[in-house]
């Protein structure tokens, strides 16, 4: 039987659940258990594949295709394991369930409740990885904060979980904030109380308590806390502001937060964390060799969630690099054929992001336009490929308004079109090219150079494609298809050979960039960018540049 750890929150959002639940994760993986995390969120929204950037961040897609909470690539990243549809769970998707079900007739003419009908269908998906002897431990990151009125079914079903299990099968931790009131001088404990009753009242009791402070916390703090909030002194954890989210392990492990677990859950059989690759990964980025800046032409780049698993990508690469990059985001709006030299002009690198409408497309134009021309290394993905692609059939191929279809419906010259299976489809939500499909890489192409193999797999979100009716010409003129999926001929990869570094992917590898393995296509984007920038240094160094000859 698989052992329960649930992480609650209260005082405000933002906190870090996620990431605390990631790093005891982590610390548990690294002792030889098995570990998996899932999110369950409040909202009811089935998923975020409807929802606007700006309101919920990253969407992020499972291998399984599954649309769901960025949370999940920070489990991901962390775990280096795969999540799935299962490890994500909403609302919506609880009363979709339920109301199907009863549709159905099968509560055999009983009036349908929160409780007990909500609250069971929420603790069958609690139990749902724990059923298989797949993993040793079940994390279940509760989303929103204690008090919020659309998290009490799940609170309740934790509560029910634990008069249900024995003591030592489940455990709850709750993440609160212990604010510094700069005018006193001193921190303010009174907002964690009033969570901890808050949720006590509720009849969950944390068995751990992990404070978010700006200032270190003294015994006394912690005595206090643990008196108020009925726990033992040792479960009072400190969670100090970090300068990077991969800090915050370390920080856990130095708390015993890990051993305070498997203490409570009595499990005796474990090994030694280490976190040997952890701290090698943070000694390279925390003390980069050299610094390189890219762009990030967006449409969302006001939210750096928007981009999250870009980001966290950059830094992955860049620690495998031995730089640091400095990622500058720049909304694409704002870039014109005018101006687009005075805004890239100082970067190392371009990355043309994904993301969906009409909204800020010339700008994404007028970057590629000048990436390709300037010998500036080019990354697109997804949309990125797609600006790239119309940006070579418009300036290359002279093809009059090369266009997509997604931005005008009615354009002749679709040099990137809806998808067949999709033009049937009125429903916006799952409906998308989802998940994990495999791609077929040409031999002695900058695609199978950075791979090492002609087969590849990757998670893909998309409606539109590169329109085969114009591959031809496009290869005859120098822009290749140099992966393709091996079922229906779609286009995945395009490059241009006589470019020091261009390449665009309809997928998003970023999906699957983590700590121990950072994708290739980010680390060979930015080792262009780390060559491009040396160059540039040397030509504008005489010294440098009679050394190098």
């Amino acid at each position: 039987m698989a052992k329960y750890i649930f992480v609650t929150g209260g005082v405000t959002s933002s906190l870090g659940k996620g990431i605390i639940a990631a790093s005891l994760a982590k610390l548990l993986q690294d002792r030889g258990l098995r570990v998996t995390i899932q999110k369950f969120d409040p909202y009811i929204n089935i998923d975020p594949g409807t929802m606007n950037p700006y309101e919920h961040g990253e969407c992020y897609v499972t291998e399984d295709g599954a649309e769901t909470d960025l949370d999940l690539g920070h489990y991901e990243r962390f775990l280096n394991i795969y999540t799935s549809q299962a490890n994500n769970v909403t609302t919506g998707r609880i009363y979709q369930t339920v109301i199907n079900r009863e549709r159905e007739g099968a509560y055999l003419g009983k009036t349908v409740q929160v409780i007990p009908h909500i609250t069971d269908e929420i603790k069958r998906r609690m139990r749902l990885l724990g059923q298989s002897d797949e993993f040793d431990i079940i994390i279940t990151e509760l989303g929103g904060t204690v008090g919020d009125i659309e998290s009490l079914p799940y609170i309740e079903a934790v509560r029910q979980m634990q008069w249900e299990l024995p003591d030592e099968d489940l455990l709850v931790v709750h993440l609160t904030l212990i604010p510094y009131l700069k005018a006193a001088k001193e921190l303010k404990t009174k907002p964690t109380q009033h969570s901890v009753k808050m949720l006590s009242e509720n009849g969950v009791f944390p068995d751990v308590i992990v404070c978010r402070t700006e200032q270190p916390l003294n015994n006394e703090l912690k005595q206090k806390i643990a008196l108020f909030c009925n726990v033992k002194q040792d479960a009072v954890i400190e969670a100090p502001d970090a300068n990077t989210i991969y800090e915050v392990p370390l920080l856990m492990m130095n708390e015993k937060l890990d051993l305070i677990v498997l203490k409570k859950l009595n499990i005796t059989e474990f090994g030694e964390a280490k976190l040997t690759k952890w701290k090698e990964f943070l000694d390279k980025f925390k003390y980069p060799k050299a610094k390189i800046n890219i762009g990030l032409i967006g449409k969302y780049v006001e939210l750096q969630d928007a981009y999250k698993s870009i980001l966290e990508s950059f830094v992955h690469a860049g620690a495998m690099n031995e730089v640091k990059v400095q990622v500058t985001p720049i909304h694409s709006e704002y870039i014109t054929a005018e101006n687009v030299g005075e805004k890239l002009a100082h970067f190392d690198g371009l990355l043309v992001a994904p993301g969906f409408g009409h909204r800020g497309i010339d700008g994404k134009i007028s970057a590629v336009k000048y990436a390709r021309e300037t010998g500036l290394p080019f990354f697109g993905i997804c949309l990125g490929m797609q600006m790239a692609v119309i940006e070579f059939g418009r300036n290359v191929l002279g093809i009059e308004n090369a266009h997509s279809t997604e931005m005008d419906p009615t354009a002749k010259n679709a040099v990137i079109n809806m998808m067949e299976e999709q033009k049937a489809i009125t429903l916006k939500g799952g409906t998308m090219r989802l998940g994990a499909y495999p791609c077929v890489i040409k031999e002695g192409t900058l695609a199978h150079k950075i791979y090492g193999t002609t087969v590849i797999s990757e998670r893909h979100r998309h409606r539109y494609e590169f329109n085969n009716e114009f591959l031809d010409v496009y290869e005859q003129n120098g822009m290749i298809a140099s992966g393709k999926n091996p079922q229906t001929d779609l286009v995945e990869i395009i490059e241009l050979p006589q470019h020091p570094f261009f390449i665009g992917c309809q997928y998003h590898p970023e999906l699957k960039s983590t700590v121990e393995n950072p994708h290739p296509l980010f680390v060979h984007f930015i080792k262009a960018a780390k060559n491009f920038n040396e160059n540039r240094t040397s030509l504008k160094n005489p010294l440098l540049q009679s050394e190098m000859i």
